[in-house]
């Protein structure tokens, strides 16, 4: 995910519980948030999601949770859950049971990494990190 990598770091230090907005038409609207819970490997999780409506409700089309870490100056997203409200589908890659067990489904997990650098690339192609940089000079 680089072109979430590069908006966070063009961002700079972000506070908890923070959350960006990106419009860029004509493409729906991006929304960087941290939701200051831990994910499955106990790191920081950010969701990122395109937002529609539908009958006054915001719809999620998609939504995708990432563990962020940091590796020297790098960010570093890994995916582990996917939604889609239109389609009514919510899937974890990697989560904990109750007695904190992790479980990984490596194909799904391998899915959701599939889609997330898909994405990556419809984001940069978008324009969405020029989009964000424009928003911060204004």
């Amino acid at each position: 995910m680089r072109t979430l990598a590069l908006i966070l770091m063009e961002a700079g230090p972000l506070p908890p519980g923070f959350h960006l907005h990106i419009d860029n038409a004509p493409w729906m609207p991006l929304d960087i948030e941290d939701i200051e819970i831990s994910g499955p490997n106990s790191l920081p999780t950010i969701s990122v999601a395109h937002y529609g409506k539908q009958n006054g409700d915001a719809m999620r089309d998609p939504e995708m949770l990432f563990e962020m870490r940091r590796d020297g100056s790098e960010i570093v997203l890994a995916p582990y859950y996917w939604r889609n409200d239109y389609l009514g589908i919510e899937q974890y890659s990697s989560y904990r049971d109750d007695s904190q067990k992790l479980f990984t489904l490596s194909g799904l997990k391998q899915q959701h990494e599939a889609f997330a650098r898909t994405w990556d690339r419809n984001l940069r192609s978008q324009g969405f990190y020029e989009a964000f940089v424009h928003s911060r000079s204004r």
